[in-house]
């Protein structure tokens, strides 16, 4: 089993940055091959993919968040990050971190197995 905790959301106005944590806790060796990623639900919307990074350590964006967004991680820690600049309202959402048993990291929510609680991200115009 392994426990995914997210960190790191807050209020930020447009145009700031924000960097979110996701820690893993459990057995977190288990982490080093799982693909990760991180997704977003606004009030209303239906989850959706923001990043995701395989266990090679190769990436997948959503197009609403490429060259703003960049997802990583850190193995031995192990952290998965996501660090946001550039922001917009329309990035107003709870941020929720996932890792999959699988090494290839999905761009669908149902590809996962884990889930952290969610941060929340609020950006104001």
């Amino acid at each position: 089993q392994v426990q995914l905790v997210e960190s790191g959301g807050g209020s930020v106005q447009g145009g700031g940055s924000l960097r979110l944590s996701c820690a893993a806790f459990g057995h977190t060796y288990s982490t080093y091959y799982m693909g990760q990623g991180w997704f977003r639900q606004a009030p209303g919307k239906e989850r959706e993919a923001v990043a995701t990074i395989n266990s090679d350590g190769s990436t997948k964006y959503a197009d609403s968040v490429k060259g703003r967004f960049t997802i990583s991680k850190d193995n031995a820690k192990p952290i998965l990050y996501l660090q946001m600049n550039s922001l917009k309202p329309e990035d107003t959402a709870m941020y929720y971190c996932a890792a999959s048993h699988g090494t290839i990291a999905s761009m669908s929510p149902a590809g996962y197995n884990y889930w952290g609680q969610g941060t929340q991200v609020t950006v104001s115009s």
